[in-house]
């Protein structure tokens, strides 16, 4: 699949990799498009663009979508072209402004859909033009979604991408590896607890788990009279919550983004939603932050791959002296 994108390279030969994005202001709906490498470019490019006085500095870029602060390189490079970002000016607060109906995440090319797409069908489309957009983005997709765009009918699924059915089979062959992976994950870490599990009634464990309990008990207790006016405040959705509370190891049947929503939540917050104890919380929290680490230095690497594979593909020339025009023969 081609990769939309562009690449630049420097006055030192050393190739940028430029990633188109979108810039606006908080309770603005104006929208600019810009490009940029590096997150500290973007900013650069902000405070131009969107006029902000340099006595208003330090700018934190955040996105637009749920107002998640972006300040890793790795992060940047890892979110899909046009991704909308608001440029937040010293210590300004984000505001949620549906200036996109929530879709800040997808392409501007999904905004060209059939009015009658609607439900399933318009979702579908828009998971497979981020694909369209970026096949390693297949790592941040979660579990319902590579299910969904397994069963999409190939021929539907290689128009809206624009591939032959053959290459779309394969596609979707390599889906399948991925959701069954995830799948031996979770059966592997079950049989792991469920070893421990016979362990601990084999030993004298559970003498001790009876005092940690009364322990957890008190902290619990305390959670509900200090956070119980906060629970309104969890910034999860019901889908989320309902992954934690009911499917084994939840981290692999949730998104990037939801990963990265639950690592962010107040750990006794969280408890208290759950009905959990803290410490079991807090593990879950840990497994979620792991597996969304782990899918990031994945994306990353697909990166390094591609950088270094465009790297090759530049002529001896080209690469040392990048500026130097054709010259007439006279």
């Amino acid at each position: 699949m081609e990769i939309p994108g562009g690449a630049g390279v420097s006055e030192l030969g050393e190739i940028r990799t430029l990633k188109p994005c979108v810039l606006l202001r908080n309770r603005s709906r104006d929208q600019h498009g810009v490009a940029a490498s590096c997150l500290e470019e973007l900013r650069s490019k902000a405070c131009d663009i969107l006029a902000i006085d340099k006595s208003l500095t330090p700018v934190t870029l955040v996105l637009a979508e749920d107002g998640t602060i972006v300040d890793d390189d790795d992060y940047f490079l890892c979110l899909p072209s046009n991704t909308k970002f608001v440029a937040l000016a010293n210590n300004e607060k984000w505001a949620y402004n549906n200036t996109d109906g929530g879709t800040a995440w997808v392409s501007q090319e999904s905004f060209d859909v059939d009015e009658t797409d609607t439900g399933a069908g318009l979702k579908w489309k828009n998971v497979a033009r981020q694909l369209k957009e970026d096949l390693s983005n297949i790592i941040l997709l979660s579990e319902e979604d590579l299910q969904m765009l397994i069963e999409v009918p190939c021929s539907d699924l290689a128009q809206e991408l624009c591939q032959s059915c053959a290459t779309v089979q394969g596609l979707q062959n390599t889906l399948q590896q991925v959701l069954d992976q995830r799948e031996e994950a979770r059966q592997s870490k079950q049989l792991l607890e469920l070893y421990l599990q016979a362990l601990e009634k084999e030993g004298n464990i559970l003498s001790k788990q009876e005092e940690s309990k009364a322990v957890v008990g008190e902290e619990v207790d305390a959670v509900d009279r200090g956070v119980s006016g906060e629970i309104s405040k969890i910034a999860l959705t019901s889908q989320i919550l309902t992954a934690l509370r009911e499917k084994p190891a939840p981290e692999l049947h949730l998104s990037s983004q939801d990963l990265e929503l639950v690592t962010k939540e107040d750990p006794k917050t969280l408890a208290v939603a759950l009905n959990w104890d803290v410490k079991k919380t807090e593990t879950v929290q840990q497994a979620c932050d792991q597996e969304l680490t782990l899918r990031l230095q994945q994306m990353q690497s697909l990166h390094s791959l591609r950088n270094i594979s465009a790297r090759k593909n530049l002529l001896p020339g080209e690469l040392q002296n990048p500026k130097r025009a054709k010259q007439d023969p006279t």
